[in-house]
């Protein structure tokens, strides 16, 4: 008995450690660096985002309380969970094995982390880590690509020069990312006479617009970045300032055509592309894009409402493939537009949730504040360029909108709520007037 009475303190000791770790300031530390790492691998490595990612959602769940369940009711979280459901209850009725359903459930299930991100970044004051993160390793990227640029490195025989990794595609997508979400600072540094840090940022803004224009850029740059910046204009300059601003960048994007081989270059290749398509069968870029969304469009309506089930746009495409040779014999998984990808799968049930999502997470960044701007760009972003790609849904593009959305849309929650930090418990509590 006396050797009983001597163990149990310690296992009481170890009971509490355990059931008070979740809570420490080590434990909420690594809750707020695994995001931040997750984002600094983004432009790297898909490898490292899922890492981190696992292990932030094994450091998160402990400390989660009835508090993330309320916040589920909200739209901007309630959404994503809504279409993760659908995806995976869409299995049911698609035609194809369970390999082809589950690889067509894989591209929705990063959505589930949105509402998690949303209620932690809520909670937590750190959320600036995750942006300084991406924007570091972004400016990394693009120094290392001005780099293999002048010295003429390739990573493959089909990868352009100045892309050291990825493709040229996700490249130019986060330097344009980059490059609007921090105009706002520019400009606060400027007005706070900050010349030093003004000239620095200056330098690296126009270093991510000139690889852009020079090295290598997306076609749908050109449908959002235009609108973004009169958007940043209306929203931060006098009118008018917003009148020279706009000037100005008319008058860049003369001298950017004048002095840019590669513009030139992409924009003759796509008036190419167009007659080639309107002349000849040679399968080229835009000629393939409208064939899949004659296709997708013929089986949407055959299932309008609910759609083929999840996976099925691998099944639709390998049937349109057969009999055919070059090119257009090539298999796709999606139609390159996000409307559609969805349609196909899920019907109509599909787009309502799918265009509902887009717009609560719009009206999450109403706000005045940096982060809300940024928000605002990631997911205006997604939604043009998914007219052209299925964005969100790729593995790339979709966790810049995953992890926009819910860091962004917890530290402007934050800020509207008036959360403040409680040094003395490790913990946040919420302002009282």
């Amino acid at each position: 008995m006396s050797d009983a009475i001597r163990i149990s303190p310690p296992r009481q000791g170890l009971a509490s450690f355990i059931a008070s770790a979740p809570r420490s300031w080590f434990w909420l530390l690594c809750a707020d660096i695994y995001p931040a790492l997750t984002a600094a691998s983004l432009p790297w490595s898909t490898t490292g985002v899922a890492i981190f990612m696992v292990l932030w959602f094994i450091v998160l769940l402990p400390t989660l309380d009835l508090g993330f369940l309320r916040s589920l009711g909200r739209p901007a979280s309630l959404l994503p969970v809504a279409f993760f459901a659908l995806a995976l209850v869409g299995m049911l009725w698609a035609d194809g094995p369970l390999s082809v359903r589950l690889l067509g459930f894989s591209p929705v299930t990063k959505l589930l982390a949105i509402p998690f991100l949303l209620y932690h970044f809520q909670r937590s004051q750190r959320g600036h880590w995750v942006l300084i993160a991406f924007l570091a390793s972004c400016a990394l990227l693009m120094g290392l690509s001005w780099v293999t640029y002048f010295a003429g490195w390739k990573i493959s025989a089909t990868a352009p020069i100045g892309v050291p990794v990825k493709n040229y595609i996700d490249q130019s997508h986060e330097f344009a990312l980059c490059l609007l979400a921090a105009a706002p600072l520019l400009l606060t540094l400027i007005t706070r006479n900050r010349r030093a840090l003004a000239f620095g940022c200056g330098v690296l803004l126009l270093g991510f617009f000139c690889n852009m224009m020079f090295v290598a850029t997306a076609r749908t740059i050109v449908f959002y970045l235009p609108g973004l910046l009169i958007v940043f204009a209306v929203r931060y300059l006098s009118r008018r300032l917003a009148v020279w601003f706009l000037a100005a960048g008319v008058a860049i994007g003369a001298l950017v055509w004048f002095t840019s081989p590669y513009v030139r270059t992409r924009v003759e290749h796509s008036v190419r592309d167009y007659r080639l398509n309107r002349d000849t069968d040679i399968a080229t870029s835009q000629g393939e894009r409208l064939a899949y969304w004659r296709t997708s469009i013929r089986s949407i309506a055959e299932a309008p409402v609910f759609g083929h089930g999840t996976g099925s746009t691998k099944q639709l495409f390998e049937r349109e493939a057969e009999g055919k040779s070059g090119e257009w014999a090539n298999v796709v998984r999606n139609p390159h537009n996000q409307t559609l990808y969805v349609a196909i799968q899920w019907g109509m049930l599909g787009c309502i949730i799918l265009y509902a999502m887009w717009y609560f997470h719009l009206r999450l960044f109403r706000g005045p504040d940096l982060p809300a701007w940024i928000g605002l760009v990631v997911v205006i972003q997604n939604v043009i360029s998914s007219l052209f790609n299925s964005h969100l849904f790729d593995f790339h593009e979709g966790w810049i909108y995953v992890l926009g959305v819910g860091v962004a849309g917890g530290m402007t929650a934050r800020a509207r709520a008036g959360w403040r930090p409680d040094q003395s418990r490790g913990a946040d509590v919420r302002e009282v007037d």
